[in-house]
């Protein structure tokens, strides 16, 4: 089991903003012996947030192992060659560290910064879907054409990240099973959670695909190391392979702390 932390740049709290030194965050987590890093994503959200790539490139910067991702990028909320020249820069500049978890958009932050970029809130999903079709190839400097029938080569390529999925809905399970290597969620009920991933599997095994990863952004994880521990051991009997917790206030570092004893409890 992978445990990893949100960097401290946002807060679905309006009145609670927190946003703290990436570079000291980033390189509490590495010392910690955390196996992850990660960054939200949104033009304009309900409230502050800081620019994914640029969060994680400067990340990147100031460790050495832990992984970096994101969590959950919004592919269609930018043109996928210049996403796809980020993210493959990002993988060359880290040393094949980045996982790229990519989502739709929560609609609790409403459509103002879709507009904002010059696209529509309505049919990204389809977007996204047109995103990850040829992402593979745009990331690794391969030939390939776009939806508009335009054929493009981005140099230098890269080594191709895992792109993960992420959302609860049956879509967005599917969306997994079709182009990514694993599906994120956030659930804090466990039966709910056995059903969404058996439906999941189910998805791949359909695609003739194998088993699929599960990384789980733990919200209501007892504040006890050693309940927490037993939750986390108990996502892991259910095929969850990495959790993902958040800060919770301005005192990032003591939620690092918390996810490092948790991992070492396990």
């Amino acid at each position: 089991m992978e445990i990893g932390v949100i960097l401290p740049t946002s807060t679905p709290d309006p009145e609670q903003p927190i946003l703290g030194d990436v570079r000291a965050s980033a390189r509490f987590a590495e010392e910690l012996g955390l196996d992850s890093i990660w960054s939200t994503d949104h033009l304009i959200a309900t409230a502050p947030m800081l620019d994914s790539t640029v969060t994680l490139a400067t990340a990147a910067a100031v460790t050495d192992r832990i992984g970096i991702g994101y969590n959950v990028l919004l592919l269609a909320l930018r043109p996928v060659a210049w996403a796809a020249k980020q993210i493959s820069t990002l993988q060359t500049l880290s040393g094949n560290r980045l996982v790229v978890g990519v989502g739709t958009g929560n609609p609790a932050h409403g459509d103002i910064g879709w507009r904002a970029a010059g696209t529509s809130f309505e049919g990204r999903g389809r977007r996204t879907d047109e995103a990850l079709r040829v992402l593979p190839g745009l990331v690794t400097g391969q030939p390939t054409t776009l939806a508009d029938g335009l054929e493009v080569t981005l140099a230098p390529g890269s080594s191709m990240p895992p792109i993960l999925v992420g959302g609860n809905s049956t879509r967005a399970r599917r969306r997994a099973a079709t182009y990514a290597d694993g599906w994120i969620t956030i659930q804090s009920d466990p039966e709910q959670l056995a059903k969404d991933i058996a439906e999941l599997q189910e998805f791949a095994a359909e695609r003739e695909r194998a088993p699929l990863s599960v990384t789980v952004l733990a919200v209501g994880l007892s504040s006890d190391v050693g309940e927490a521990a037993a939750q986390v051991s108990a996502y892991a009997a259910q095929g969850v392979s990495r959790v993902v917790t958040l800060p919770t206030d301005a005192d990032w570092r003591r939620g690092y702390e918390f996810a490092a004893k948790v991992r070492a409890a396990l």
